[in-house]
């Protein structure tokens, strides 16, 4: 009796958590006050921009790191101007590296825009006095590996005796270790400081100088040191870049597509279920049940924590129909050991016991499928793999846990 009640115990627990994911996904006022869906920007509009990276100064072993470096960055940009959820993706087309921003929801982005493209690119540069093509003696800068991708934190200061704001910059590591190589081999020499490829200030080296603490001087009023600060400290930005493309997407025909994928899946699970009714008949009405409770249980997943696109849609739909396949193993072999003499309750126990090899086999290697798509693919590819990753591997729970526990509750010999 202990273990009929805590079978019990479990399905009133799964159900209530059911009803609750229900009013949770349901888009009106109690599941919006909680948390409202995040959708992509195929859905809701918004804005797709491209920017081409300047590799000019980077290695090419570096180049993956900086790319990825400039990624992260960006996302931490635009999240501070309240942009939620940025795609930031990084491609190459022959020799150009570029990264792809799409801002959800965002429409009128001017200001967003203007901080990832104004964001500083600060490096230092050697000083050397060469002769031009006139025969003229002129200083020429020769670019370094220091710059803002090895800062580690930024802060304001003001000089002591003319009250100038002043940036202090403290390097990281390894930007460390660069700076205090450069200054070695330049002290009594000018070491140039750039700011986005403009010159600010050149001052002259008087010593080793170890620890990575450097101090950015110049024409600044508080305001600009402030906002330099507040960049930094965001992250700089490893590599130059420049916006080549912006297109406003228009949210339209999202909702039109948005509209058909849930009508597809509404259509789509109502067949699913009649089958099952009428093929399997009693057994039919606990695997509809568990059906239903999967995809309330996993909608809740995904508005917790993804950003749905038609992409994402595509896949929970088609995880809705794989759902289905556990129980329709495990009914299958019920009924060949029901014809074998067996009780119902023995048949349902051997009937999972035999059906699971099959369904564990066939489940890991969708799910080895799609992690091998979400890591080795971008953008929409991507959300497609996380939702059926995440369909399968609950719609495992429903078919192991919720059916069979049903089915032990309900079913007598």
């Amino acid at each position: 009796m202990n273990k009929k009640n805590n079978l019990i115990l479990l399905l009133i627990t799964v159900l209530i958590f059911a009803v609750f994911a229900g009013f949770f996904v349901y888009p009106g006022n109690f599941g919006n006050k909680i948390r409202p869906w995040r959708l992509g920007l195929d859905l809701v509009g918004g804005s797709h921009l491209i920017y081409e990276v300047d590799m000019s100064q980077i290695a090419s072993g570096d180049r993956d790191s900086v790319m990825n470096g400039l990624r992260e960055v960006i996302e931490r940009r635009v999240n501070l101007f309240g942009v939620s959820e940025p795609q930031v993706v990084s491609a190459k087309e022959g020799d150009s590296y570029r990264l792809i921003v799409e801002l959800a929801g965002i429409k009128d982005i001017n200001e967003a825009i203007n901080e990832i493209g104004l964001t500083p690119f600060l490096d230092f540069r050697e000083v050397f006095e060469g002769e031009n093509a006139a025969g003229e003696i002129e200083a020429q800068f020769i670019p370094t590996d220091l710059n803002g991708r090895y800062i580690k934190t930024a802060q304001i200061s003001f000089n002591q005796t003319t009250g100038a704001p002043e940036v202090d910059i403290q390097f990281n590591d390894e930007g460390a270790k660069i700076f205090e190589e450069l200054t070695d081999r330049n002290v009594g020499k000018p070491l140039a400081i750039f700011l986005d490829n403009s010159l600010i200030e050149a001052p002259v080296v008087q010593e080793k100088i170890s620890g990575g603490r450097a101090q950015i001087t110049g024409k600044f009023t508080v305001e600009e040191a402030r906002k330099l600060v507040q960049r930094f400290n965001a992250g700089a930005l490893p590599a130059p870049i420049n916006l080549i493309s912006q297109q406003t997407i228009g949210a339209s025909l999202g909702q039109e597509s948005l509209k058909r994928a849930i009508y597809a899946g509404i259509f789509g699970t109502l067949a699913i279920i009649i089958f099952m009714l009428v093929y399997y008949r009693r057994l039919g009405i606990f695997a509809s049940l568990a059906l239903i409770i999967y995809i309330l249980l996993t909608a809740a997943v995904f508005k917790l924590g993804i950003t749905m696109t038609l992409a994402g849609i595509a896949g929970f739909i088609l995880s809705i129909g794989m759902a289905v396949d556990a129980n329709i193993l495990i009914f299958e072999r019920t009924k060949e050991e029901i014809k074998k003499g067996l009780s119902k309750m023995s048949a349902i126990e051997e009937g999972f016991r035999r059906a699971w090899p099959s369904i564990r086999d066939s489940n890991i290697s969708t799910i080895i499928t799609s992690i091998i798509l979400y890591y080795f693919t971008s953008s929409f590819i991507r959300g497609f793999a996380l939702a059926l990753l995440i369909g399968v591997i609950i719609s495992m729970f429903s078919a192991i846990i919720i059916t069979r526990t049903m089915l032990r509750v309900f079913v007598k010999n």
